[in-house]
């Protein structure tokens, strides 16, 4: 087996910077009630707020400094958000303390070998926002390690790994909730200061003094012995969030923020090779002012997942929607992924050959005008030529007609609403006729019609649809142009 670890330092942080386009001083503050400074940002350190600070002393440093609370939940649902987008390298996942380990074997020749494989992973990983420490080993543990203390590493055999364990220091084996401080002063206290020197002192006496544990460790790290890790399961719902530093009512500051999400909807979709028809933003307003969110229902007007699509259609209902308070966190909401087949190409096709998207065009417009600023006309079973049609979405064919129906006679293109009222023409001007229409007395007074209907020619030579009333006064009016 072959493990890639992806370790996130300064989670606590990196949860809320995220989802920041600007360059803001930033810092988290531990737990209540005498909270310090647990992570600054670069800005913030530059300004002198340093981990350990008080509330008082780092706003003195930085008035402008933003201070948020540290959200323990916040970062398990960062973790498992990045777990979720890593199941497109690789099905076999597994969460630790701030990492996240991939069992990467089967997906080497896939992706081409380690080294474009793990470019893939930082980079997908940057996308998502996070800045995160890679490490490749054959033991999960070991992995994990080498991701914190010597980032970078790939070793792939199992004789290296001995000596790249044996190199790093003491502090590893407490890493991810692994040896406690009393332990590691023991090591400490009688000479050791890396792995190596772990490794080389007497079993026995580390068992007596009730070291075992780094004995176990050490022995799970060079897979000496099993290490067992249970594995993670995607959701079968995409839902992921992403607070924002600050209340903001600017697009450009929410599709920023925005994208971080679509990036992990990508990684989700690519997992279950599926492709989405639409998904659901969620603004989630500022508190004690409007408690209520505002959700849009962001139509993609065909199954794909291409996240450019996702933001250009995002930023259209963004443009036209007002807020009603600022937003204080994002939302990324989607359910029931269909199959995505591969497109289709041959061996001569180019950019230049292909066909225009009539879906984007149709859900950019609806974007843009509404969901009912767009539609298509069809044929309805009806005599009645006003009531002769129907709207139907955009894309979605109307209902069938059955291909034992007779052909209708001639209708014109254009119908006038209301009709028109007119002389009675000449006897010679009327070319064909009379049809008889008398239908919809089942709709009530005014909705049923009585009429005898002609196709005539005018003096101008252009073909009409007139018709003249069955009932008193039997008047003539002009109902459509033929040309």
């Amino acid at each position: 087996m072959l493990w890639c670890a992806l370790y996130l330092p300064g989670l606590a942080l990196q949860v809320f910077t995220r989802g920041r386009s600007d360059s803001t001083p930033l810092a988290v503050l531990g737990p209540r009630p005498r909270q310090r400074v647990a992570e600054a940002c670069p800005a913030a350190v530059a300004c002198g707020v340093e981990p350990g600070l008080g509330r008082a002393g780092a706003l003195a440093l930085a008035p402008e400094l933003l201070l948020v609370d540290r959200d323990l939940r916040l970062e398990h649902a960062a973790l498992a958000e990045i777990a979720s987008w890593a199941a497109r390298f690789t099905p076999s996942i597994s969460l630790d303390a701030s990492a996240v380990l991939l069992e990467v074997e089967a997906s080497l020749r896939l992706f081409g070998g380690l080294p474009p494989l793990c470019d893939a992973i930082l980079g997908g990983l940057g996308e998502l926002g996070f800045d995160g420490c890679l490490a490749v080993a054959p033991t999960p543990l070991a992995a994990r390690w080498l991701a914190r203390f010597a980032p970078g590493s790939l070793i792939c055999e199992g004789s290296a790994l001995e000596a790249a364990i044996d190199a790093l220091p003491l502090a590893a084996l407490a890493e991810g909730g692994g040896l406690d401080g009393t332990t590691l002063e023991l090591l400490s206290g009688v000479g050791a200061a890396c792995l190596g020197d772990v490794r080389r002192l007497p079993r026995s006496g580390l068992a007596r003094r009730q070291a075992r544990q780094a004995i176990d460790l050490l022995d799970q790290a060079c897979g000496h012995t099993p290490d067992p890790r249970p594995w993670f399961a995607p959701p079968e719902r995409h839902a992921s969030r992403l607070p924002l530093p600050a209340p903001t009512d600017q697009v450009d500051s929410l599709l920023f923020a925005l994208r971080r999400l679509l990036g992990g909807l990508s990684g989700w979709l690519e997992a279950r090779h599926g492709g989405l028809e639409a998904f659901t933003l969620v603004l989630e307003h500022e508190r004690n002012r409007h408690g209520a969110e505002t959700r849009i229902e962001i139509i993609l007007g065909a199954l794909c997942r291409d996240m450019a699509r996702c933001q250009l259609l995002a930023r259209e209902h963004l443009s036209r929607l007002p807020l009603v308070a600022p937003v204080e966190a994002l939302r990324l909401e989607a359910d029931s992924p269909r199959l995505l087949a591969p497109p289709a190409t041959d061996l001569f096709d180019h950019d230049n050959s292909r066909q225009a998207d009539p879906g984007l065009l149709l859900a950019t417009l609806k974007a843009r005008l509404g969901d009912d600023a767009v539609r298509c006309l069809a044929v309805h079973s009806d005599h009645r030529p006003e009531r002769a049609w129907r709207h139907h979405a955009p894309l979605q064919g109307p209902s069938p007609i059955p291909a034992d129906r007779p052909a209708p006679p001639p209708r014109p293109l254009w119908l006038l609403a209301p009709p028109r009222p007119i002389a009675q023409p000449a006897p010679d001007a009327l070319l064909a006729g009379p049809e008889r229409i008398e239908s919809g007395w089942w709709d009530g007074d005014g909705a049923d019609v009585c009429r005898d209907y002609f196709v005539a020619r005018r003096p101008d030579h252009s073909l009409v649809w007139i018709f003249r009333e069955r009932r008193a006064p039997h008047g003539w009016f002009l109902h459509g142009y033929f040309a």
